[in-house]
């Protein structure tokens, strides 16, 4: 068990001024592997002015300087990346060879990208008579949430601090034991006190204050459309700049010429770009639109890949394909959904709401594959951020990118077909911050964001790292 009783204040490890903690539980089996503090908005009010008062020195160092800064963390977490993958494995599931590549690995990438950034980014153009002038936002806010807890840190820390703001962090109560891992490393790498602080707490009480501060200038926050609503709610009091990465309800559509094999990759391909991270992933691709023709084909397919590959187990174990989900409230809010969608009518292909065979403990859950679904059933509509994929048919492809885009939510998306022309045609097609096509792969160093109820602002690579940045026009 870890026990953290302190926070991180100007260069500091501090007591809260909060009596209380947090537990955090094992998802594995649902022990208590850790307390943190349980921070106060006086803690908050600590942190941001210490951010405020060292804003300026840090705003004002050599952009390459702190890039350096940026691979000096970049480095230190490199060189604990075992410890992080087990953590977060334990907070959040994943199995653990993937988190040593996800989990630990993206976070490296983040901090080592936006070093580099910070020494190549031109600051300054000329426009006319004016000098164009991009400077740091000043004291930015980060809450982050626990499916991916420490790669969505770092896609909002390492970026702040490299364009030369200062931060204020507080990462979810649910996956935080990683954070301290990074507020450790920033301490060894020796940045400015003031920079970073982290204060841990809950949402209502850390979070709110954190939307609510007046010394903070900025709030990037990851989590759900709800929590992002309030977040924004509270910082128009103040005219913060905010950015939000919110949830979604991201369509895969394979399109009608795809022959009998090709379907069948991108079957199976729907399948893990659903259930990654147990289905915990906001840009999971969890509708999965197919011709009518060929839906009884996707049945078939998708119960075997399922039934043969995804099996949920020790996240530990060699091979691991599916873990637990991240706490008994997900494991609620997920089997509430599933049972919804039978109440509703939807096809049972695989899995359904009981317990895994043989896993009664632990926060594990069925992998489930629903059929016949239309776009106004409740399991086509909402984020349930887990294992559960709804099988919706289409007529044509004008009726596929109409259900592709019947929805809140625009964060991610897919397109399959022979043609990669077409396939690029009918992407451009559905409104949504990113898509791929063909199961083309992830890029971390491209921008990240949603269109929207998914939220606004993008992270990663020089988009993210301009959201940092307010633009001032020098008259000359």
């Amino acid at each position: 068990m870890t026990t953290h009783d302190k926070i991180y204040i100007d260069g500091a490890w501090v007591p809260s001024s909060g009596t209380g903690s947090l537990d955090v539980y094992d998802s594995t089996d649902g022990s208590v592997i850790g307390q943190i503090p349980d921070g106060t908005a006086d803690d908050v009010d600590k942190a941001a002015r210490a951010a405020r008062a060292a804003f300026p020195e840090w705003a004002a160092r050599d952009p390459e300087e702190r890039g350096k800064f940026m691979a000096r963390i970049a480095e230190g977490l490199g060189g604990r990346m075992d410890e992080i993958a087990t953590i977060v494995t334990r907070e959040a599931g994943m199995p653990k060879w993937l988190s040593l590549i996800v989990q630990a690995g993206l976070p490296i990438n983040s901090f080592a990208q936006a070093g580099a950034l910070a020494g190549s980014y031109q600051y300054e153009e000329p426009n006319g008579n004016s000098l164009i002038v991009r400077e740091p936002v000043g004291v930015v806010g980060c809450i982050t949430p626990w499916n991916y807890p420490l790669h969505q840190i770092a896609a909002k820390v390492a970026f702040a601090m490299a364009a030369g703001c200062t931060v204020v962090l507080k990462p979810s109560e649910v996956a935080p034991l990683d954070a301290f891992v990074l507020a450790e490393v920033i301490n060894d790498a020796g940045l400015p006190p003031g920079v970073f602080n982290l204060v841990t707490g809950t949402g209502p009480t850390v979070g709110e204050a954190i939307a609510a501060h007046p010394e903070i200038d900025m709030v990037s926050f990851t989590g759900s459309t709800r929590a992002g609503k309030r977040v924004a709610e509270l910082a128009a009091q103040s005219l913060k700049r905010v950015a939000l990465e919110l949830g979604g309800k991201s369509a895969n559509i394979l399109l009608d010429d795809l022959d009998t094999e090709q379907f069948d990759r991108a079957v199976r391909d729907g399948i893990q770009k659903c259930y990654l991270n147990s289905g915990q992933t906001c840009s999971a691709l969890t509708r999965m639109l197919v011709p009518r023709g060929k839906l009884a084909d996707a049945e078939r397919i998708a119960a075997d890949e399922v039934e043969s590959k995804y099996q949920p187990g020790d996240p530990f174990a060699d091979g691991a394909s599916l873990g637990p989900l991240s706490s008994q409230a997900q494991v609620e809010r997920v089997t509430g959904y599933i049972q919804k969608g039978i109440d509703e009518g939807a096809k049972l292909v695989t899995g359904g709401p009981g317990k895994p065979e043989g896993l009664e403990q632990g926060y594990f859950v069925q992998p489930t594959v629903f059929s016949n679904v239309s776009n106004d059933m409740t399991i086509a509509r909402e984020e349930i951020f887990g294992p559960v994929l709804a099988i919706i048919p289409y007529e044509d492809e004008e009726d596929a990118v109409r259900i592709a885009n019947d929805t809140a939510y625009g964060l991610s998306g897919g397109v399959w077909s022979a043609d990669a022309e077409r396939a690029k045609k009918v992407a451009r097609r559905i409104r949504t911050g990113q898509i791929e096509v063909n199961g083309g792969a992830f890029n971390p160093n491209a921008p990240f964001g949603g269109y929207k109820q998914s939220g606004y602002g993008r992270e990663y690579g020089q988009h993210g790292f301009e959201e940092f940045l307010e633009v001032k026009s020098m008259q000359l």
